[in-house]
């Protein structure tokens, strides 16, 4: 006799406990959304920060909250960002033979900046990049400079803009 076993994630998604050829990722879109991969995690997987990053980060719009989902699989955490740059410069990824929705390198960026608050100087900016969240100078100065410009305007938020002056000038 074969004993499946299942955990459910959320009410209502449940995956079998024996498959291990599942995507969090992919599974991050079904626990909330509309939403795509990005902030944390998306700098992770384009190799922009140096560390791995378990937590599954996702931005969201018109939800005026932040939430959160501790689950057997993981934890997913969901932030808002503005609606108007939500649909633009997202990828359809493959992991284990599931698609997921995740961020270009250049918008999980200004989704993370756009999280950002007391930041008001360049120096204050480089600190962030550099010092806190560790960012490969490297990687950073491939970012496409014309989807940058393009994404900047829509976040209206001023670190974006100083963000977008200061990598002009730098790279």
């Amino acid at each position: 006799l074969i004993s499946k076993k299942i955990v459910q994630v959320k009410r209502g998604i449940f995956i079998d406990a024996d498959d291990v050829t599942y995507s969090v990722n992919s599974i991050s879109s079904i626990i909330y959304g509309p939403s795509y991969i990005s902030f944390e995690r998306a700098m992770s997987f384009y190799g922009l920060i140096p560390e791995k990053v378990n937590t599954i980060t996702c931005a969201t719009f018109n939800k005026n909250r932040s939430k959160k989902f501790h689950t057997p699989i993981g934890n997913f955490y969901y932030y808002d960002i503005p609606a108007k740059v939500f649909p633009y410069d997202t990828i359809i990824k493959e992991e284990n033979g599931q698609t997921f929705i995740i961020a270009s390198a250049e918008k999980s960026i200004c989704d993370s900046l756009y999280r950002v608050n007391k930041i008001k100087t360049t120096d204050d900016l480089q600190k962030l990049i550099k010092e806190n969240w560790r960012i490969d100078l490297y990687e950073l100065s491939k970012l496409d400079k014309d989807s940058l410009q393009f994404l900047i305007p829509w976040y209206k938020r001023k670190i974006c803009n100083l963000f977008g002056d200061w990598f002009i000038k730098e790279f």
